[in-house]
């Protein structure tokens, strides 16, 4: 590990963690998801909440939506769980902190963090640093994702049991990749195990937002283009679970931001709502 590399993670991960806690700390209760965990990684300074990206008010869609995104995967990994399976796998984990957070559920699968070899050896330092220590349950796997190389072979290497159903989860990283690369990913996954289940994000062309969330996504797309990691990947939902069918998934699900809003969110008084504009693809082998 001493000679690996470390590099912080990029700012979409950061942002990520930041939102999160921002959801605790101006959003009154219930909280959809609660993770401070993510900004003591990031240790952003104590300037962080004057960020632009941070405004409690403009971004509040972006803060919804993140936090009720990372709950739904949560419910479904406890779901899984429940059900027998016992292995998670993160692709992009980037500050990912469930391990942390549910230790109690946590500890009874396996779970592997796929991410950049200097990102994970920065969390790997950033844990330890902060005391939390690395059970054997948690598996941080380095994957040079822009080098092609074999996540899956990687995985194996790391523990992972081919023969025995997983959830994968793959959030906020479709947009950065070409079509044929997340093709080739939904084909290595509809391999797996019978009885695993897959949960990734996609961002809708802008034609199918609301036209109040428009203009934020505009704004992303600009922010995302000037920190040198363009959105390049849209897709509609019926293009999204046409390729989940032909890469081989016998069940593909929409899961639209709408649902999340309702699920989560219904009872709120304080108008915290999610923003339109990231839905979701569950398919299970």
């Amino acid at each position: 590990m001493a000679h690996e590399q470390i590099q912080a993670p990029d700012n979409t991960a950061v942002r990520t963690a930041l939102w999160r806690a921002m959801h605790l700390q101006v959003d009154p209760p219930p909280h959809v998801v609660e993770d401070e965990i993510g900004l003591q990684l990031a240790a952003p300074g104590d300037d962080w909440h004057a960020r632009p990206d941070m405004d409690p008010r403009a971004t509040s869609g972006f803060r919804a939506a993140i936090v009720a995104r990372a709950r739904f995967i949560e419910d479904l990994i406890a779901e899984q769980a429940d059900r027998g399976v016992t292995q998670y796998v993160i692709l992009g984990a980037g500050l990912d902190t469930f391990a942390q957070r549910k230790p109690e559920l946590a500890s009874r699968l396996r779970i592997f963090e796929v991410d950049q070899p200097g990102t994970q050896a920065w969390k790997r330092h950033r844990l330890v640093e902060l005391g939390y220590r690395i059970p054997d349950w948690l598996r941080l796997v380095p994957v040079n994702l822009e080098a092609s190389e074999d996540w899956l072979k990687k995985l194996a290497a790391a523990g992972f049991d081919a023969g025995q159903p997983a959830v994968i989860v793959s959030t906020g990283v479709t947009m950065y990749l070409t079509k044929d690369a997340t093709t080739a990913t939904l084909r290595k996954i509809a391999g797996l195990a019978p009885g695993s289940t897959l949960a990734m994000t996609f961002l809708l062309p802008t034609e199918l937002l609301d036209d109040a969330d428009r203009p934020g996504l505009r704004a992303s797309r600009k922010g995302a283009q000037a920190s040198g990691t363009p959105f390049i990947s849209f897709y509609t939902p019926p293009e999204m679970l046409a390729l989940a069918r032909e890469a081989g998934f016998e069940d593909a699900r929409h899961v639209s931001g709408a649902l999340l809003a309702e699920r989560y969110f219904a009872d709120r008084t304080d108008g915290l709502c999610p923003s339109s504009g990231e839905d979701l693809l569950l398919a299970t082998t």
